[in-house]
């Protein structure tokens, strides 16, 4: 959290000259990136790509298959030599929605093939206008869009070029989730929560001083043993127990579940993410389909259109892997694919995690499965007449 004050913002121009901008920070003030709420969902759905495997696919005349090679083991398995495939992801990811734009600068070899690709830090990076086109600095580098991989978010009204993710929207929720947060602490920690009031008789003892009524508190009311009554004058003392306030007393709960809901809505992720209600299974299904499709979708494109030559090969994320399945539905879907001879019981057993076997590899079908040229051939249609003729 910072506490306020001037922080300094570097800000290049088009001619390559550089100004330090000083933007007042205000008291109070918390980041996107630091709301648990927002770090919770933006996680979700980086950790949900990054755990995709990518492939290499090829068009084909007889369908869509999917390529092995050098090129597709450095995109899937080690694109950048500092990091693992998970993190590279997951950074990228993440920067797309908290900051909207994610640049990444590829090294090639000397014959020309791709060594690494290289995230950059997105404070460092600026974009900036060329007319109806735009360049990136970095670190006082000059590059164009034909030289970057530039991973966008939410594009901007006036600028499509460059992504906005949802800073702007979720600002103003994400400060009364902050708000909300601050005035628990402090209520959960405060001392002025008595679950006794003890009317006392005004002769009893100088109330008007502290001294006054801890003498009173010590001689009527302490005891050192726990549960032994309290024996007290009649008349002198009433004592009356009270409910002190709670926090639904407050609506702080239902104010900040209702704040979690509008963070989950607006960064696309079921509110069960965060905490708020209960996990169902369509909504989870919807949410691979929609928001993770979405933003993986964005990279599989960006990737296509810069690494790849060939018309025919494109990149793609195995969506279906994050899809919640149970057992019993992968067995009994794979296993009617293996009776129609979709699959074979190998590609079955892979399915379910488990290593192929040598006497699966043969192509099993039940008897009644026959190919639709073989139909008027069955023996229940075959009289002796058609035989005749």
């Amino acid at each position: 959290m910072v506490l306020g004050g001037r922080n300094e913002k570097s800000i290049s121009k088009a001619d390559g000259r550089t100004d330090c901008l000083f933007i007042e920070i205000p008291i109070g003030y918390v980041p996107l990136t630091r709301s648990p709420e927002v770090q919770m969902a933006v996680n979700a759905i980086a950790g949900l790509i990054a755990s995709m495997t990518i492939y290499l696919m090829k068009n084909t005349e007889r369908g869509d298959i999917r390529i092995k090679s050098e090129l597709s083991k450095k995109i899937d398995i080690t694109p950048y030599k500092y990091m693992t495939r998970f993190n590279w992801m997951f950074y990228i990811v993440k920067n797309m929605i908290t900051h909207g734009n994610q640049v990444v600068l590829p090294f090639f070899t000397e014959d020309g093939k791709i060594d690494y690709l290289k995230p950059l830090v997105p404070n460092e990076v600026s974009f900036m206008q060329n007319g109806d086109d735009y360049y990136v600095l970095y670190r006082g580098k000059k590059f164009s869009p034909e030289e970057i991989l530039h991973f966008l978010l939410n594009p901007k009204e006036a600028y499509p070029w460059e992504g906005a993710g949802y800073t702007v929207e979720l600002k103003d929720v994400v400060k009364a989730l902050a708000q909300a947060q601050k005035t628990k602490t402090e209520f959960m920690s405060s001392k002025w929560k008595p679950s006794l009031i003890i009317r006392v008789d005004g002769i009893s003892g100088d109330l008007r001083q502290e001294d006054g009524r801890d003498k009173i508190l010590k001689d009527y009311f302490a005891n050192s043993e726990a549960g032994k009554p309290w024996l007290v004058p009649a008349g002198q003392f009433e004592v009356e127990q009270v409910k002190p306030l709670s926090l639904n007393d407050l609506a702080i709960k239902d104010g900040m579940e209702l704040d979690k809901k509008a963070v989950a809505s607006m960064i696309g992720v079921p509110p069960f993410l965060l905490g708020v209600g209960d996990f169902k299974a369509d909504e989870y299904n919807n949410f691979i389909q929609t928001r993770i499709m979405q933003i993986a979708t964005a990279i599989q494109q960006e990737l296509t259109g810069k690494t790849l030559r060939s018309p025919e090969l494109y990149w793609m994320f195995n969506y279906r892997s994050l899809y919640n399945y149970t057992l019993t539905e992968k067995v009994t879907a794979y296993g009617q694919m293996a009776d129609r001879l979709a699959v074979d019981r190998n590609e079955l057993r892979e399915a379910m995690g488990m290593e192929p076997r040598e006497d699966m590899q043969e192509l099993l079908g039940l008897e009644n499965y026959i190919p639709a040229s073989m139909l008027g051939k069955q023996k229940k249609l075959t009289t002796e007449e058609n035989k005749n003729e």
